[in-house]
């Protein structure tokens, strides 16, 4: 059975908007570390068209930044499945829209064999997680105040009680939180 993982940045005030955060190239390689064990990333229509629009052209023209280019290659080659009521095609390379429901696909998905699933969404973690169905989250948390935006676990209808696996500080101040369910 495949591990459902919860990966995403989020400041002190607990919002979730990727352009507010420090990319430097120290997160981009603890990400690559990450992405080498995916074989899928969920995604929203919100984050998915961010991330489409930033990491395709990089593909096409590197920055010469080597943890950026990597990392734009890695997401390129990995499945990444969209939930969506608005899109209607797709035109990253290897995207689709899900044909079930978010519960049906990931247990679905869950199900199959292969590397780990990473949910990448504000929005699917947050339903993800009132499912029971992420073993673990991975939280980038950021050293700053965002005061707007998206809180990750506004929506959360229910106690959720982890366990601090490990714990990893990066020189920009941003801590890596891993925490599975208990």
């Amino acid at each position: 059975m495949r591990k459902i993982m919860a990966t995403i940045n989020m400041t002190l005030d607990g919002h979730c908007d990727h352009t507010d955060v420090i990319a430097d190239n120290e997160l981009h390689r603890h990400f690559n570390e990450l992405l080498k064990n995916a074989g899928t990333i969920l995604y929203g229509r919100t984050t998915y068209q961010l991330m489409e629009a930033s990491w395709p052209p990089i593909v096409l023209h590197p920055t010469g930044q080597a943890p950026i280019d990597e990392f734009a290659l890695l997401i390129e080659n990995i499945e990444k499945i969209v939930f969506s009521r608005t899109l209607k095609t797709l035109s990253w390379k290897n995207s689709r829209l899900a044909q079930a429901s978010l519960e049906e696909a990931v247990r679905a998905l869950r199900a199959m064999q292969g590397k780990e699933i990473f949910a990448g969404s504000p929005s699917l973690i947050a339903a993800l997680s009132n499912m029971d169905l992420i073993d673990e989250y991975q939280l980038a948390l950021q050293p700053l105040v965002a005061g707007k935006g998206l809180i990750l676990f506004k929506n959360h209808t229910h106690r959720l009680n982890l366990r601090l696996l490990q714990t990893k500080i990066l020189s920009s101040g941003v801590v890596i939180l891993y925490y599975a369910r208990s």
